[in-house]
């Protein structure tokens, strides 16, 4: 089966990881400028870096819809730059979105015999077959077949024992600059990147999990990086157990969906 992938971020790429174990082929598209903040798990990377791997996994940014036949033969994820998945013109059997924007950017019920919406923004039986719980609790992961997911409250869910105190935020409009690395053990209160001169600071003590990448255009309050209170450096390189059970759900979505199997 082949599944074209809207996004390419963390969430996106574990949907993608997911499925290539799974037998699917996975085409994923992006925009030009990646907004992605767990870069050593997001297969949005390629688009910067022409060629990434995330647990075993290699992607390739693609030059064209032709160019994604051939790396799809040689058994690579491409990575499009298509916003507007144009590469659904390949007839796939499954769209998901996951670009996870909290509204739908375009996606519709018709664009393949299965479509998933990931996230809020997205109602099951209207714009897509099916919808796929992101927040943390005790939904997460849940597929909805009427109705939509959850609404997205802003507040990040906790790990560490921490929430709103891990996520690094672009202090100003302008352009990112990291001072530190993905990976990196930080200390609360001190300055890992900034934004056009203004400091960017560590609410927090732990490992960097994720950092934007030096010159994106940032706007004012955007997620920028991520602290991690376990301090385990391996998370940096480990799809998180939210992308494993957002990816689970999508699966047993589109097999559902499809008529591979029934729900009881």
């Amino acid at each position: 089966m082949l599944a074209v992938v809207r996004g390419a971020g963390d969430l996106a790429s574990a949907i993608a990881l997911r499925l290539v174990r799974s037998g699917f082929s996975v085409v994923m598209t992006e925009v030009e400028q990646p907004l992605t903040v767990r870069r050593t798990v997001a297969f949005s990377e390629a688009v910067r870096l022409g060629e990434v791997q995330v647990e075993g996994v290699v992607a390739r940014r693609a030059a064209d819809v032709s160019h994604v036949t051939q790396l799809l033969e040689q058994g690579i994820v491409p990575v499009l730059v298509d916003p507007s998945a144009s590469c659904v013109s390949l007839k796939p059997d499954v769209v998901v979105d996951a670009i996870l924007a909290k509204r739908n950017l375009g996606t519709t019920q018709d664009m393949a015999p299965v479509v998933i919406g990931v996230g809020p923004g997205f109602t099951a039986g209207k714009d897509c077959h099916a919808v796929v719980e992101t927040m943390r609790g005790h939904t997460l992961g849940r597929v909805y077949y009427e109705g939509s997911a959850l609404p997205n409250t802003a507040i990040p869910g906790l790990v560490g024992g921490f929430a709103g105190e891990r996520v690094l935020r672009a202090p100003a409009d302008g352009v990112f600059q990291g001072f530190a690395e993905i990976g990196d053990l930080v200390k609360e209160g001190q300055v890992v990147a900034q934004v056009d001169g203004v400091p960017v600071y560590a609410m927090l003590t732990g490992v960097l999990r994720g950092l934007m990448a030096d010159g994106v255009l940032v706007s004012k309050g955007l997620k920028c990086g991520d602290v991690d209170p376990r301090a385990d450096v391996s998370y940096c390189h480990l799809v998180s157990d939210k992308g494993l059970a957002v990816a689970g759900g999508v699966l047993e979505a589109i097999l559902h969906v499809s008529g591979m199997i029934e729900t009881r």
